[in-house]
């Protein structure tokens, strides 16, 4: 097996960048040689044809995976929440690094009476907004699209009461504020938290080095999540939310997951726990399960919207 020097694709922004440095620091670690590689954005490449005939889908991760299908990097690292269900044919999953704080968060400016009153929220997830009027039907939600540096930007250039985030992105390039509150019943994105590389399906040696980052509890649990997001056919964009933890003690798998309306009227939940050896399916049947309690017609609902 050739030895080569392992190029690692990223974008531009602050915390992709921590995250391809924290993945070169720990392939430097164990030996490899790593050359960081960042990637120009989508708007600058020319997507033809059969590109997009590769099955990709995901906004966040489509200018990574062109780059590594042309050859121009060996390995791609995303927030795995980011990342669609099915990868683009040719590309695997090598690695889920160990996971990070999962939850969501509200960051706000000081003052927290606006939970009793009205107030305006920013967000760019739907699955963030359709809990949020789920818990706060009064609020108004407004969009907030950016890298996390210009959303917190946006929010404080705006009047707006707080926004929500994902605590491990800030943590990852201390930003996370003095004022913020956890957002403990919200259930978050499938893999929150997580960071997930990815690599050539026959790049031997590449793979062979990313599965020793590989952390297994994150991987199974993330698994879990994800089957359920695609079992739901959500893709990255329907109001779904979904949180899988290893109890150690009981050797089991608490799973939680949540299908909403896009404006949070209605709400389907499951709750399970199961023993770890069920692992592979739990996803799916939890899935299913919300299907057949309604949620496959609000799933057509929620597309019917979305295609508006």
């Amino acid at each position: 097996m050739t030895k080569k020097t392992i190029r690692i694709g990223t974008r531009d922004s602050e915390l992709a960048l921590w995250q391809a440095h924290t993945v070169q620091k720990q392939l430097n670690d164990l030996g490899y040689t790593t050359e960081i590689v960042a990637v120009k954005s989508q708007g600058d490449i020319i997507l033809d044809k059969p590109l997009y005939e590769l099955g990709i889908t995901g906004i966040f991760t489509k200018t990574l995976d062109i780059a590594m299908i042309n050859g121009q990097v060996d390995i791609a690292v995303h927030s795995m929440k980011d990342v669609p269900t099915a990868l683009p044919n040719g590309i695997v999953q090598g690695a889920v690094l160990e996971r990070a704080n999962v939850l969501d968060i509200l960051v706000h400016k000081g003052n927290l009476d606006f939970l009793q009153t009205e107030a305006t929220i920013a967000t760019g997830s739907l699955r963030r907004q359709a809990q949020w009027w789920n818990k706060f039907p009064n609020h108004t939600v407004v969009d907030l699209r950016g890298n996390v540096n210009t959303r917190m930007q946006k929010l404080n250039d705006n009047d707006w009461n707080g926004a929500v985030f994902a605590a491990a992105g800030l943590e990852r390039i201390n930003l996370k504020p003095e004022n913020y509150i956890n957002l403990d019943w919200m259930i978050p994105a499938p893999a929150q938290g997580a960071m997930v590389v990815v690599a050539m399906a026959d790049d031997e040696f590449t793979l062979d080095a990313l599965s020793q980052l590989n952390h297994i509890e994150t991987e199974i649990c993330t698994y879990i999540e994800r089957q359920f997001l695609k079992t739901l056919e959500g893709g990255c964009t329907a109001p779904i939310g979904a949180i899988a933890k290893y109890n150690e003690q009981e050797d089991t798998i608490d799973f939680k997951g949540v299908l909403l309306s896009i404006d949070g009227k209605e709400k389907l939940e499951i709750n399970k726990v199961v023993d770890l050896s069920e692992w592979k399916k739990l996803g799916f049947n939890s899935a299913q399960e919300i299907l057949k309690k309604g949620g496959a017609e609000l799933m057509m609902k929620i597309k019917k919207t979305l295609k508006k």
